[in-house]
């Protein structure tokens, strides 16, 4: 179904900001000219706005409206080794004064960490770097009524799929946009405006003891890349009826296929197994994983921070580190970690630009076929389980032991055969990335991780 393009097509648009870029400049200049004054040897600052629209429905009737704007002046000062911060949303000089002073103050009886300190100068980016130009900020001039308009349609999507779709969660409509400026003691300036909107649905299908909910939801940094308000109405009134009549299933070991959303939370873990926090904290299973294989020879895992408009896109990292695209895993071997600057001193290593996160992941398999669909998928699997929904927070990031409540399908020669829910599934990180045996080409964009259906070989499945 076409898109009403009156809503979802972008209009032109002022920024929506009620601040400038050379006005968050100038507080920047303030905040370090103030922190120099003090004696501090380095000071960074960061000055950030948003603003956004959130609407909600239920039953074709409003129910929440919501208007944000928020905004930040954060200052990290160094005596030395010794760190201090301190924020404020009261852009008055009185108020920037009174930030510095207080960071200023917490540095001075803060313990003297030697690896404290701004990022190294040869790490931070160039002028061009900072100047360029990813497609991150479109604006959507949308009214509070408007977006009212396009949750209707998307509830009322999902209503109309089936007389078995009884109730609603409620349909909501968001429109976000912030922009930035920071800037160090070392010359440092750099910032950017970006946005992003969704649209998301939540019906309910059946009646009494079964009745199953589930939902969907579009998220796209320009309004005009949204899927429909009635393709995701009626792709999660179809997710919400498929999981009708589901069963209980013994205990048993098995297969399990997880749902490309779903393994983009696998790809998630790997990277904070991996990160510096946890590496020089030693809580972590893939310690000392560098340059070893962690996953079969077949999988490559790569990052880009360039991709124009990606969701994980970004010219420099929270502190100004040149970003780069790199491959981090290999025919399965790690070739990087995560690091901001602290935690490479901390490691003895180089910072990889990855302060604030990862830079859009891409999580792929040599092996995978441009026709290994959903259904290509599923007869990979065979006899087993395909998971669609996990519960609870169930991964011990230092010993890599897993284990999930979990709802899904079971699958019989390559078919689905009925729903289930109410399982746990259960095994060891380290065990679940070396026993994946295919990623499928039915990729989804999660967030800044893109990665399609994911094979693990083996794991444990508890029912009743």
């Amino acid at each position: 179904m076409k898109k009403p393009k009156s809503l979802l097509q972008t209009k032109p648009a002022d920024s929506g900001f009620a601040y400038s870029r050379p006005y968050f400049e100038s507080l920047v200049d303030s905040a370090l000219a103030h922190a120099k004054k003090l004696g501090a040897t380095q000071a960074g600052a960061e000055v950030s706005e948003g603003c956004g629209l959130s609407v909600s429905v239920r039953h074709g009737e409003l129910e929440n409206v919501e208007r944000n704007r928020d905004k930040s002046l954060g200052v990290t000062v160094y005596l030395g080794h010794r760190r201090g911060n301190a924020s404020t949303s009261d852009f008055s000089q009185a108020a920037i004064a009174q930030t510095v002073q207080a960071a200023y103050d917490i540095a001075r009886f803060t313990a003297e960490d030697t690896f404290a300190s701004l990022p190294d100068d040869a790490d931070l980016a160039s002028a061009s770097d900072r100047a360029r130009d990813l497609d991150l900020f479109h604006p959507w001039a949308l009214t509070s009524e408007e977006a009212a308009t396009l949750a209707m349609e998307c509830e009322a999507a999902a209503l109309g799929v089936s007389k078995k779709i009884t109730n609603s969660e409620g349909a909501a409509v968001s429109a976000q946009q912030s922009h930035f400026v920071s800037g160090h003691s070392n010359g440092f300036r750099g910032g950017y405006a970006s946005s992003r909107h969704s649209m998301s649905v939540s019906p309910i299908a059946g009646k009494g003891k079964d009745m199953q909910r589930d939902a969907w939801y579009s998220s796209m940094r320009r309004a005009s890349d949204l899927a429909s308000p009635q393709a995701i109405g009626r792709y999660a009134a179809q997710r919400a009826l498929s999981r009708l009549k589901a069963r209980k299933i013994a205990t048993v070991e098995c297969p399990v296929l997880f749902e490309s959303p779903l393994a983009a939370g696998l790809l998630g873990s790997f990277v904070q197994a991996v990160s510096g926090g946890a590496l020089y904290r030693k809580s972590t299973f893939l310690l000392d994983s560098l340059g070893k294989p962690v996953f079969p020879k077949h999988i490559d895992i790569y990052e880009d921070p360039f991709i124009l408009g990606g969701k994980g896109s970004s010219p420099f990292d929270d502190e100004g580190v040149r970003v780069q695209a790199r491959k981090v895993v290999d025919a399965g071997r790690v070739q990087g970690y995560f690091l901001s600057s602290y935690s490479a001193r901390k490691l003895g290593m180089k910072t990889t630009g990855n302060a604030g996160g990862s830079h859009n992941l891409t999580f792929t398999s040599r092996l995978t076929k441009s026709s290994d669909d959903l259904d290509a998928m599923l007869q990979k699997l065979g006899t087993g389980l395909f998971v669609t929904e996990l519960m609870g927070q169930g991964t011990n990031y230092v010993t890599g032991d897993y284990s999930r409540g979990a709802s899904g399908f079971w699958v019989e020669n390559g078919r689905i055969a009925y729903p289930v829910h109410e399982i746990t599934i259960a095994g060891n990180m380290k065990a679940m990335f070396k026993g994946i045996e295919a990623i499928g080409a039915d990729t989804y964009n999660y967030g800044a991780k893109t990665v399609g259906s994911v094979l693990i070989n083996r794991m444990k499945v508890a029912g009743s």
